[in-house]
This record gives C-alpha cells, structure tokens and sequence, in this order.
C-alpha cells in the first residue's frame, strides 16, 4: 500500500504521521520536542526543528513514502545569507517584541484599514512584516546578511527539496502577500527598506497541486500553516467552524471570498485549497491552564475533573488569560488578571475560571468572526486541548452549540498527510479527506451549565473592558 507523511512543525514540538494513502489510516508516528520559548522573546534555531523531524521520523520507521508534506507554526520569520545558512535565531510567532513595528507599519501606510485593504489583515506583532521591520532597525548586521526571507514551513521545505517554496495559505499570514489578489505586494514590503530585492528574497508561491521537489523519492508537497494544515484535515465546508486549543487558540472557517477587517481581529488568511479561511488567534490557551494547574498542584486531569466540579461562573472568580501579552484584543503587554478572589476560593473555582477566561476570549473570537464568514454549520474543537473533559464541555456550554471533537488526534499532521496524498494523487484534497473520515468523532452536546453561559461571558466581558 502507497503510504504518505505529513509533518507538524508547531512551537513545542515535531509530530509525523505516516497514513494509508487510499484509506488514511494510521499506520505510524512519531515526536520530539523543540527548545522551550516564553514571550516577549521567543525564538529557536531552525536546526533544531530539523532535529526534531529526524528524531520523530526514526520514532515512525523512517518509512518510505510516495508523499510528505510541512504544516508549520504561522507567521515567524527565517533569514538565511546568500550561502543558505540562518543568520540568526528564527523569531516565532508569539515574539512580541516587534509590537511597536506594527504601530509603526500602520502609520506609514495610513492606518490599520489601508492595510486590510491591501492584504486581507491588520499586521500585528505575529505576522512576519513586523518582525522584518524589528530586524532592520535592531540588528543593521544581519540585515545586511539577508538574502531570503520565510517562514518555518518554508525552511522546512526547503531542508527537504533544497528550492525556496511557500503556499498560499502559509503566505497570507506574512502581512505583505494579498489573498485578494493572489500575489506578493512588494509596495508593503519597501515600507520596511525600499532599496531591497524583495522579489529575489522571497520564496516561490505554489498552488495547492503543484510538486515542491523530491526527498529521498517522496514527491514533497507545498506544505502549509498549521491552521490550514488542520482545516485540509477536517474537510472544512461553507459554515463550518474549527476552535483549536493548543499554546495558542485559535477560530477560524472557510469563505468563498477574501475577507479584510479593519479592526484587525480577524485576519482574512487564504486556505490551502484556493479558498479563504479568515482566521481570529490569541496568544493564550491551554498554557493559561497548564499554568494555572501547576500552580495548585493538579496533573492535568485533575485538572479538568475539578474544574468540571466548580459551579458555571466559579462563584464570582474571573480570569483575564493574558498571561503573556495578547494577540486579540492586541494588547502585547497586558499580563493575566485574576479578579473576584475571596475566602471561599478553591482549586476548583480556581481552575473552573481558567478554563472559562479562555474559552471566553476564543468565543469572543467567534462572534468577530461571524461577521465576516458563515459560521452557522459545525463547530469543530481541536488541537491538545480538545482532549480535556473540562474544554469540551465549557466549549459546548459557553457556545450553546454541540461540539464535534474528531477522532483524530493531530490534526495539522493528518492535514498535511491529506495534502501529501492530494498531491500524489492530483485529487483535491476535500476528496481525500471525505473519504478519510478524519472529520467523525464525539459529539459533546450543552450540559446545564448552558443556562449559566449569558452571565458567565458577561463577567468576562465586563472584566476585559475595565483592564482596556
């Protein structure tokens, strides 16, 4: 049987599945870890991401495979010299230390709107054109090394084809490509240094089909983001919804036409498939818990199960989740609140009001994104958080919707697989991934703490605009 590989390369770590081509079944995978990162500076060296892979493909046989494909952590920014080595630490895409650059971007161009208009999105501290103008007035040395410039999925791409490629999808999300138009928009980029050869620096587009090169006889395809990877994964149709919960969190759904928000909370990225996938992201989630459980001593399911216990509003106690600056609302150097603290206090109302401070912030996301796409279909949770009892529940009460939690449990790996197999095959990957089922799973209907939801999101609302 043909078998194809998809990889994520996502902040914490290196994940590969290896899949049945025909079937999509899983047949191996494997994982390492990547050096850890905390904002405002948060970097790594790309060697390490290359380690990771050859440490997570020994774990899955190293098999041979007709197809692999990238999804990789958004936005960030990879600068390699003429020679192709990297000239300095890659900067990920929760470094906030470019958030005065993207104040600076946005005078320059006539505010936050005249960028929407010219690439689909408000560039924040994430996206790839602030972290370039960080550089050029930071460090003029590596500057003047520069001779590409990509992102993590490129450098990956590249590690395995040695040709510098990009993807719609991943390029959208750089702040100077526009979905609209299809195409780079050098103008946004001699805003950063006009007197640069953008064109050479920058890394080919290819469409969704097209063949990146050849690694040890695999056909490499174009790779993605991670949030377009997940969404291949799903088979994403109009109205559906995917509400992922890993470091970050992010909303997102499938548009037949380019979106472009002003405001900047959402960002009218392009899919992988030639459709469009408008996109809210904050920079706290499950790290919020993750945090907030150690702090009290319980593993992470202890966690959950606590927090399950606690009554919906957890007696008054609110959690902001800006515990490392936030994306949206964009408030860089905002750090985590914790308001509404009594006697009575316990774990459990403690955890409870974690977990609803962030998912509170995602659906706050959710109704941003209403008004620029369908959202009335299948709302998905996925990523690590989606394994929590806690999440699932909250999500479904919160949201008042049923929630699909899919069986599948890497979602970016399995749709980068689902590309792999597309492209091995010239089928679209929509095909691929109906006839896969990676999209079934449990469905987690409203408990009764949904009649708590209105008041709940109120008090973290009312929470939120106070510390405005």
């Amino acid at each position: 049987m043909p078998l194809v590989a998809g990889v994520d390369c996502s902040t914490r770590s290196t994940k590969v599945e290896v899949r049945d081509a025909d079937t999509g079944a899983l047949v191996a995978h494997g994982r390492a870890a990547h050096p850890p990162t905390t904002p405002p500076r948060s970097e790594q060296d790309p060697a390490a991401w290359w380690s990771a892979f050859e440490q997570a493909w020994a774990v899955a046989g190293a098999p041979s495979v007709a197809a692999i494909a990238v999804g990789g952590q958004q936005h960030g920014m990879v600068v390699l010299d003429e020679t192709g080595a990297v000239v300095r630490p890659a900067k990920l895409w929760n470094d906030t230390e470019s958030a005065p650059d993207a104040a600076w971007l946005w005078h320059q161009l006539g505010g936050k709107e005249a960028w929407a208009e010219a690439c689909g999105s408000v560039p924040l501290a994430a996206f790839t054109v602030t972290k370039l103008s960080w550089l050029h007035r930071s460090e003029p040395d590596s500057w003047a090394r520069l001779h590409r410039v990509g992102l993590p999925h490129d450098w990956m791409t590249w590690r395995l084809t040695r040709r510098w490629t990009t993807d719609r999808g991943d390029a959208s999300g750089t702040g100077y490509w526009s979905p609209a138009e299809g195409r780079y928009r050098l103008d946004l980029l001699a805003v950063v240094d006009a007197g640069l050869d953008w064109a050479g620096a920058l890394p080919a587009v290819l469409g969704p089909l097209d063949v990146a090169g050849e690694w040890h006889g695999a056909v490499v395809a174009p790779g993605t983001g991670d949030n377009m990877a997940a969404a291949l994964g799903l088979g994403l149709r109009g109205g559906d919804v995917a509400l992922s919960l890993g470091t970050s969190g992010t909303v997102y759904a499938v548009s037949e036409r380019p979106t472009a928000d002003p405001s900047g909370a959402v960002a009218g990225f392009a899919d992988a498939t030639g459709r469009f996938l408008p996109l809210v992201c904050t920079l706290n989630a499950t790290v919020v818990t993750d945090v907030v459980a150690a702090l009290v001593g319980a593993s992470p399911d202890e966690a959950a199960t606590l927090a399950l216990e606690a009554p919906p509003g957890s007696d008054g106690l609110v959690v902001l989740p800006y515990f490392d600056g936030e994306r949206t609302p964009d408030r860089p150097s905002a750090t985590g609140v914790l308001a509404g603290l009594r006697s009575s206090t316990t774990r459990a109302t403690l955890l409870r009001a974690a977990h609803e401070g962030v998912v509170c912030g995602l659906l706050d996301g959710l109704d941003a994104l209403a008004a620029h796409a369908p959202v009335d279909g299948r709302l998905f949770l996925v990523g690590g958080g989606a394994r929590s009892a806690a999440y699932r529940q909250l999500v479904a009460d919160l949201s008042g919707r049923p929630v699909v939690v899919p069986d599948a449990d890497e979602l970016v790996a399995a749709g980068a697989c689902v590309q792999a197999a597309a492209v091995a095959h010239q089928r679209q990957p929509a095909d691929v991934a109906a006839a896969w089922g990676l999209a079934t799973g449990t469905v987690v209907e409203p408990g009764p703490g949904a009649v708590a939801a209105a008041d709940v999101r109120a008090a973290y609302a009312a929470r939120r605009d106070a510390e405005a």
